[in-house]
């Protein structure tokens, strides 16, 4: 039921529109894996389906088209012939949907669709069949397809070259939930944490709420990251594996790329990447990065005033993040790892560097706080050696927001437990970057230091550099 479903509102709005019109419906819903599609569609239509099917990771033809065989049976309530083929099986279910009332919407729902084309099947050509030459015409059929293979749901379906060119009503790319929406889960679920613990479980978790599902209420926000990723046989011990094994096929390659920008905070371009993973320059790099990237596992970021537009790709999961820096050479060692690691300077040094990532899956949070929404903006990542021979010093900033109001916000994140105090070393640093960035790159635009932290800048001799500031509560900002 709709009241069930958290955020999503942009999502339910245009399934509602898709519901109001008078043609027939092909409706695409794809995103990373464990994001809720399958909630969202299960939820939206109570259930309420006229068919519907799920395939079967690494299952044949034959196992699929059992599946199919019996979901027929259960729905119409009568029997049906075993397939031989998807020709056969969708010429069944025709068969079944003209049978139903023509003045009511017949909503049929294909979860996992990517798994359903088992090698050798042909089952997309026949889908693709089945859409032009019957499904199109039915002005009551709302036609559901999803699955977790983004690529192949990308590739094959979203921007089909073939028969289904152009042919869907509405494409839906669940991201992530946001800090707002993932407070939302929580309280659904009676958990009440502070929101300096809620950024901390989302820079593990991120916003994907089969991982926020299974987080325990009785619990602390430290002893559930134990229980769930450090205790022998948790439920997300080993997660890794199945994250990529089932999404990517060739999955030893993604995870080597993955692996790589774990180790690098600032990116690697694509001639680093290769270099780092030893994987040929060919296209089938390049069509790996395209997927990483469209599955919402990498961030391509454009350097600040690159006329090459040669771009660098981050790591932007945040469960593979973790999974590289603490869970792969961990696992067993000690269960109460997060709990004993709470003074340790390496988890202070690794949620500063996470915090960054969170900022920028919020910008659209930081410019609602600068009061710039409304600002066509660009957002980049900058760095520089220096020139030694003018004495000018290297630099880098992380995250770059540049206005078409002609201003740059050179932003600075720090997560902190209190409110972060700049000191003499940290003022020369910020004044080095104001130096070097405008000397470097000759911009005439006005520069203002923004400051991103969790509890704002702590007033000083030193913070008067600081033109704005974005505090925690407002990337909670629905």
């Amino acid at each position: 039921m709709k009241e069930n479903i958290i955020g999503r509102t942009d999502e339910i709005e245009r399934i509602d529109r898709c519901m109001g019109e008078s043609s027939a419906q092909l409706i695409i819903v794809y995103g990373r894996r464990r994001v809720g599609k399958t909630f969202l569609i299960n939820e939206y239509f109570d259930n309420n389906f006229s068919f519907k099917i799920t395939g079967a990771y690494k299952k044949s033809r034959r196992f699929q088209l059992e599946g199919f065989n019996e979901e027929l049976i259960r729905k119409s309530g009568r029997e049906w012939d075993m397939p031989a083929d998807w020709r056969e099986a969708f010429r069944q279910l025709r068969e079944y949907l003209e049978s139903l009332p023509a003045d009511q919407k017949q909503i049929v729902f294909f979860d996992e669709m990517p798994w359903l084309d088992t090698a050798r099947s042909d089952f997309l050509s026949i889908f693709e069949w089945f859409w032009n030459d019957w499904a199109s015409t039915q002005s009551n059929l709302v036609f559901i397809v999803c699955g977790s293979a983004t690529a192949w749901m990308i590739d094959n379906i979203s921007e089909n070259k073939g028969g289904l060119f152009n042919r869907q009503s509405c494409r839906l790319y669940l991201e992530p939930f946001t800090l707002a929406e993932t407070e939302d889960f929580l309280h659904s679920k009676d958990i009440v944490w502070s929101r300096y613990e809620i950024a901390e479980c989302y820079m593990i978790m991120g916003g994907i709420p089969y991982y926020l599902k299974l987080l325990n209420r009785n619990l602390s926000y430290t002893q559930n990251i134990d229980h769930l990723f450090f205790k022998k046989h948790g439920e997300l011990w080993d997660e890794f594996s199945h994250l990529y094994n089932t999404l990517f096929t060739n999955s030893d390659s993604y995870i080597r790329i993955v692996e790589a920008l774990s180790k690098k905070k600032t990116g690697l371009t694509r001639n680093e990447i290769i270099k780092e993973t030893g994987i040929p320059t060919n296209g089938i790099l390049s069509q790996m990065l395209r997927n990483l990237v469209s599955s919402g596992f990498v961030r391509m970021s454009n350097l600040y005033g690159n006329k090459k537009k040669e771009a660098r790709y981050q790591l932007a999961d945040y469960y593979t993040a973790f999974y590289f820096r603490y869970i792969k050479n961990n696992y067993g060692k000690d269960e109460h790892f997060w709990s004993n690691a709470i003074d340790n300077p390496a988890r202070r040094t690794w949620s500063g560097l996470t915090f960054e990532q969170l900022c920028k899956d919020h910008i659209a949070q930081i410019k609602h706080k600068l009061g710039i929404s409304g600002v066509l903006s660009q957002e980049s990542v900058w760095y520089s050696s220096g020139d030694p021979d003018l004495g000018i010093s290297g630099a880098q900033i992380d995250l770059i927001i540049e206005r078409r109001d002609r201003v740059i916000n050179l932003c600075e994140m720090k997560f902190s437990i209190n409110e972060y105090s700049i000191d003499k070393e940290y003022d020369r640093v910020l004044r080095n970057k104001l130096d070097t960035f405008r000397r470097m790159t000759g911009t005439k635009k006005s520069l203002q230091i923004t400051m991103i932290t969790t509890y704002g800048v702590k007033q000083g001799k030193y913070s008067g550099l600081i033109q704005s500031q974005v505090l925690l509560d407002d990337l909670f900002q629905k």
